[in-house]
């Protein structure tokens, strides 16, 4: 074998903060591209393939241990391609090989390490490896491959036949879809994973799950299920209290490590909080409590500080690490308190505050830090306190003030400045939904300058989406995810403007998938373009996670879209990928929870709401507070309007309201209480 001339690292070149973190070790690293992989082919050599993102914690940890070292470096440099790979830039990848570590391990997690055939197909994964482990794994790998290829070759090509199975979908012939009676036996058995005392599951570490939160809260509310809705009431809550969400600045982190919520992975990322955002304003909606409300405005005000670029995209991420009072890079640095600290900035207040935010045993986390976490109604605290709730309430937000200017003395966690489009959909749908349920206008203006940049930079010549934004340019050929939430947005935005033009922007986004996504066999979209060259497999996804399937969203777009344009037969496509799904959601509700949302949907009327007239907008947003999970509206006070739902129902000098099903409409009616009873 030909000795392979001297690489060096190439990340220089690249524009993702993950990627520019790893720069300058002395791995010689490459980027995911066809060159890389050819060298790969043209030298026979293994591909070392390490994927990660900017705010992961176990990353920096690895880099600091093994990517930093000479001694790591010169085993990896000897004898393999190395390649760094920044998983939210190319989730297309991050899919198969963390499929593949899964069927490996049992288990997955970043940093995902894997080693490849020169062709990509993987044969040997981890998560975490220290350094001399490493080295040792690497070696014995390399040894192995020298004097006996033919085995890791056998072991790679079951593994990529594998890996084509898993992702395969059964298609049910004659399948009916998934009836309510069937769903409330699937959330009976759902159920006894929940914790009851402290929301989530009974179980450590605990990630908030969005996605089913937002299914129950709807099954909760329309099923009138007593226990479902504590149950979310109880989570909700806990999660507001928690230390995950971040009670000085506003947001989220990504999941806490223990079974209250209370220590994060300190780690805060865009979708999250899109996601969180959205779902806090529904449940406001559904229960008017103030501390959803609060959670919505903390949360839309750590997007505007922390993570808003002058464009009005949002960027990705903060890390988990920030440096600490000694210097040193420390997870969540930036975020605990001491007590002295806290004694020294809130003086008198300080009891209160102490009491309020148990600096005590219960909200202690290790090395004199405390995580400030909630265990209490204020109700209880004021009495306890012998003041009123009104005042507590006050002393409160002061101190949390105090803090933040405090806290803004600190060095801030590293930020992860690529703009995600796929992300920037999701917080657009948070925004929409803020706006919808607590009408502050500013919410409106974010969401429609947050529109404004994805139509401006973020759709090529031919009508498709880029996945990525960095430094004035797009990259990255948009995936599934990144076309099924925006024009999720993009529908949610039209509900709250009933400007027409955000659903012709839907329309033409769909036309797009369906043109290059689509897997004719199952209805469902591929995750990929076709257009696109694939390793190992073309990846169908469709388990909800945190965040939901690209799939299901793009399932329920196509729900929401068969309403507003029935002669463009999106029905039949959604009913040939429910049945497609059907076994999957009952098999396994609990990954998907976003599919299961959408099978209740169908199985319930489902109600399209036309108001046409002068006066729709005051008689839009009254009819908008409350929370209507089954219902799409569609509004003008025009009687040239092209969309079906609007045309021949303008009456001269009246706003009319009115309540469809499936297109057949009800008696009009002018009152808006009148229609809510009809709906």
């Amino acid at each position: 074998m030909p000795k392979s001339p001297k690489f060096t690292n190439n990340l220089v070149k690249e524009s993702s903060p993950y990627l520019l973190q790893h720069a300058h070790n002395p791995v010689n690293w490459e980027a995911w591209n066809t060159e890389s992989l050819q060298r790969a082919k043209d030298e026979q050599k293994l591909l070392l393939i390490s994927i990660g993102y900017a705010a992961c914690h176990w990353c920096h940890v690895m880099e600091h241990e093994c990517f930093e070292d000479e001694e790591v470096a010169d085993a990896m440099n000897s004898h393999f391609i190395n390649i760094k790979v920044d998983r939210e830039e190319r989730p297309d990848i991050d899919h198969i090989y963390m499929d593949a570590l899964q069927m490996m391990t049992g288990s997955g997690g970043w940093p995902l390490n894997i080693l490849a055939l020169p062709d990509g197909r993987p044969f040997w994964g981890a998560t975490f490896v220290k350094k001399q482990e490493w080295i040792q794994v690497l070696n014995q790998l390399q040894d192995l491959y020298k004097n006996n290829p033919k085995k890791i070759i056998g072991y790679a090509e079951n593994m990529a036949h594998g890996l084509k199975e898993i992702n395969t979908i059964a298609i049910e012939e004659n399948s009916d879809f998934i009836k309510t009676s069937a769903i409330t036996e699937i959330v009976k058995d759902w159920s006894t994973y929940f914790d009851t005392f402290l929301g989530g599951y009974k179980r450590a570490p605990k990630f908030m799950m969005p996605v089913n939160l937002n299914f129950l809260l709807h099954y909760g509310h329309s099923q009138k299920d007593k226990e479902i809705n504590e149950y979310i009431h109880t989570t909700l809550t806990r999660m507001a209290w928690g230390g995950v969400f971040d009670h000085v600045g506003g947001g989220f982190s990504r999941y806490a490590v223990d079974t209250k919520w209370h220590v994060p992975h300190f780690e805060k990322m865009l979708y999250d909080n899109g996601l969180l955002i959205s779902l806090y304003a529904k449940a406001y909606a559904s229960t008017k409590n103030t501390l959803y409300k609060n959670v919505v405005q903390k949360s839309i005000s750590f997007l505007k500080e922390e993570l808003l670029d002058v464009s009005n995209s949002f960027y990705s991420s903060l890390d988990a690490d920030s440096i600490s009072e000694t210097g040193k890079l420390v997870e969540g640095a930036f975020y605990v308190w001491k007590e002295k600290q806290l004694k020294d900035i809130l003086k008198d207040d300080y009891p209160l505050f102490r009491d309020f935010y148990n600096i005590n045993s219960y909200g202690y986390w290790e090395e004199d830090n405390y995580v400030l976490i909630r265990d209490a109604e204020t109700t209880k605290i004021a009495k306890r306190h012998d003041l009123t709730e009104e005042i507590v309430f006050q002393t409160i937000t002061k101190d949390l003030k105090i803090l933040k200017k405090e806290r803004e003395k600190r060095d801030k966690p590293r930020l992860d400045d690529k703009i995600l489009t796929s992300w920037n959909g999701l917080a657009l749908k948070g925004l929409t939904d803020a706006y919808r349920y607590l009408h502050d206008k500013e919410y409106l203006e974010l969401a429609l300058q947050n529109a404004h940049f994805i139509l401006s930079k973020l759709i090529d010549e031919n009508g498709g989406l880029y996945h990525n934004h960095k430094n004035g340019k797009s990259t990255i050929s948009g995936f599934l995810e990144d076309y099924a939430a925006v024009i999720d947005g993009f529908l949610s935005l039209y509900e709250v403007t009933y400007d027409e033009a955000w659903l012709s922007h839907s329309l033409k986004l769909t036309h797009y998938v369906i043109d290059n996504f689509s897997d004719t066999s199952t209805g469902l979209f591929y995750f990929t373009s076709n257009k696109e060259e694939i390793i190992i497999r073309k990846t169908i996804e469709v388990a909800d996670n945190v965040i939901p399937s690209s799939n299901s969203i793009m399932a329920q777009n196509l729900l929401k879209l068969s309403k507003y344009f029935p002669e463009e037969g999106f029905d039949v496509r959604l009913n040939q990928i429910m049945k497609t799904m059907k076994k999957s959601i009952i098999d396994n509700p609990q990954n998907h929870a976003n599919w299961l949302h959408l099978s209740l949907l169908m199985s319930q009327d489902f109600n399209e709401v036309v108001v046409i007239g002068e006066n729709f907008e005051p008689i839009c947003k009254a009819l908008m507070n409350t929370y209507l999970p089954n219902t799409i509206f569609a509004a003008s006070n025009s009687k040239t309007s092209n969309l079906p739902l609007l045309m021949h129902r303008y009456v001269e000098n009246k706003t009319l309201i009115y309540v469809c099903k499936h297109g057949t409409c009800q008696l009009p009616v002018e009152e808006t209480e009148k229609a809510l009873k009809l709906i």
